[in-house]
């Protein structure tokens, strides 16, 4: 299966244009997260749009910077992972949206405990098989994904006791637009390709293990397994 992680696009999806033909032979698109600027349910949905028009097979969680009416939409659209598990071909597909609180306060914004709290509810719904994808705005605390400008790890101790529990195949995240690269926690692999607008994304090929995983900026390869 090959699948195309999209992250931190804030509204400017003019680079899809340029990515067309690998959306339109992806099996799955995935967005991590900021689909808009602070924005609402309308600004959302035209960003969805132009992927579904390269890609009806996409889900998502929202960002900080959406503002929650864009979950809400994401929900009624049945594009939803943010404390959700859907089936998909062979796999599970789980998310978690928002982020922790940043500097300036942004709208989508949960606290250590509510993640914890989320997650304990999502870890009751997955089942040890068929493998998981997960996708989360918010990265786990200490890898590159999570390594903020300020030179500290900036990311979530819950999110990455998850991860070590659970062992997704992958977590495709974003949210720090610095914290760009692929590492892992045990077996799990964690990628952020950071922003669409800056050119990023992410191409997967998965079964029941990662085949082939590829950071991509532009239309060229800068980091794979």
């Amino acid at each position: 299966m090959k699948v195309i992680g999209l992250t931190d696009i804030h509204g400017r999806a003019d680079f899809l244009v340029e990515i067309s033909y690998e959306l339109k032979e992806a099996d799955l698109v995935l967005v991590s997260g900021d689909i808009t600027h602070f924005g609402r349910r309308e600004d959302a949905y035209s960003v969805v749009q132009k992927i579904q028009n390269l890609n009806t097979r996409v889900f998502a969680v929202h960002g900080n910077c959406d503002y929650p009416e864009v979950g809400f939409y994401l929900e009624e659209a049945g594009l939803n992972l943010h404390r959700n598990c859907v089936p998909f071909e062979e796999h599970i597909l789980a998310g978690i949206g928002g982020s922790l609180p940043c500097p300036g306060k942004t709208p989508n914004e949960h606290s250590e405990e509510e993640f914890n709290r989320y997650l304990e509810q999502l870890k009751k719904e997955i089942h040890p098989s068929p493998p998981l994808i997960f996708v989360s705005h918010q990265p786990p605390l200490d890898t590159i994904c999570d390594f903020a400008s300020s030179g500290f790890h900036v990311g979530s101790q819950s999110i990455r006791d998850f991860i070590l529990e659970v062992q997704p195949l992958v977590c495709f995240t974003g949210h720090i637009h610095e914290g760009v690269g692929i590492d892992f926690i045990a077996n799990t692999a964690v990628v952020n390709p950071g922003p669409l607008h800056f050119k990023g994304y992410t191409v997967l090929d998965i079964g029941d293990k990662i085949k082939d995983l590829k950071l991509m900026k532009g239309r060229k390869i800068v980091e794979s397994l």
